[in-house]
Order: structure tokens, then C-alpha cells, then sequence
């Protein structure tokens, strides 16, 4: 793995006079999450089905064989290339923490710079696991999202902005609390 100035990376989205006291990333490589005890198995059976479909169908008319395609390839990247993807935005993803807020910038393609002011932030929720890594919650659950939060495993979809799979969680989520606390 190659190293990164994660601080370098992010001074310039930081207003002047704010300097950054914490700097981080989601824990990286392929992750399985709890929603994969269900997802791998529903996704290997509809990518048999998918191939299956394609070849009986094939063998009535290549022109039928053709419709199968898509519902393959959405089988192959449910199967595996989400692992994949979900990889690569995390290892995209680079947390932030100065004296006034949250700075998340994270995007495959495109950068997206989230600045999330702490003092004006309420409801910051943490997870940790047995590891001492763990995900912070920040402010209210997306009401659009928050009944299908099963979603997480998507990439790129989350029901709120949160810092995801940080190691040492129970210290930055501290951290924020003191530095939110500071300022009243």
C-alpha cells in the first residue's frame, strides 16, 4: 500500500486560521458486512439463474440469449464487482477533523468535499467493534433512506454521513465531542 499525506491532501478545503488536528481513512481492502450473509448467497443464485436463463435460451434463439446480458452482468457485479468498488471508494476516502468541523472528501470519479461544522452538528452516534474500529454517524438519519439502511452495503450509499470504518473510534469520537463542547 502506498503512503499518503492525508493532511496534505486536505489542507487546502480548510478555511485559514483552522489547522487539523486528526486525519483518517476507512479501514481498506475487501470488507464482508453483515448484510453479505444474505446478499452473496441471493447474488450467486441469481447469477446461476442469469446464465442459466441465457444458455436455454440461447439454445432456442441467439436473439434470446441477447436479453440475458444485462441481467449477467448485474449478477457478476453484485456477486463480486461491489466488493471491488466499495474497495476503491474507500481507499478514495479521506477524513479530516480541525477545531470547527468535519471535512470528508471522498468520490471515485468525481471529488465531493463535505465540510460539516461541529458546532451547529448535533447527534453524533459511534459504533465500535470488538477491533476498536467502528463508523461515527453525523447528524440526523436521512428520512429517505433510513428505512432501507440495509443499503450500506452499496457503494456510495449510506442513510447519513458518517466517517465509516475508522480505526480508534471511541478516541476521534471523543475528539469531536471535546472540540464541539470547546467552542459554547
Amino acid at each position: 500500500m502506498k503512503y499518503r499525506d492525508l493532511k496534505s491532501e486536505l489542507q487546502r478545503h480548510v478555511p485559514e486560521g483552522e489547522s487539523i488536528v486528526w486525519t483518517g481513512q476507512p479501514k481498506q481492502g475487501i470488507i464482508f458486512r453483515t448484510a453479505d450473509v444474505f446478499l452473496i448467497p441471493f447474488s450467486l443464485l441469481w447469477l446461476g439463474f442469469a446464465i442459466f436463463w441465457m444458455y436455454m435460451a440461447g439454445q432456442t434463439s441467439p436473439m434470446f440469449a441477447l436479453f440475458g446480458v444485462p441481467f449477467v452482468l448485474f449478477g457478476l457485479f453484485f456477486a463480486f464487482g461491489r466488493f471491488v468498488v466499495d474497495s476503491k471508494y474507500r481507499e478514495s476516502s479521506v477524513y479530516g477533523l480541525t477545531e470547527n468541523r468535519i471535512i470528508i472528501k471522498s468520490g471515485l470519479r468525481k471529488k465531493e468535499i463535505r465540510n460539516i461544522d461541529l458546532h451547529s452538528s448535533s447527534n453524533f452516534v459511534f459504533t465500535e467493534n470488538n477491533d476498536g474500529t467502528g463508523s461515527i454517524e453525523i447528524g440526523p438519519r436521512n428520512p429517505l433512506v433510513h428505512g432501507v439502511s440495509g443499503l450500506n452495503w452499496m457503494p456510495g450509499v449510506k442513510s447519513n454521513t458518517q466517517l465509516e470504518m475508522i480505526s480508534n473510534v471511541q478516541s476521534v469520537y471523543n475528539m469531536i465531542l471535546e472540540l464541539k463542547n470547546k467552542k459554547k
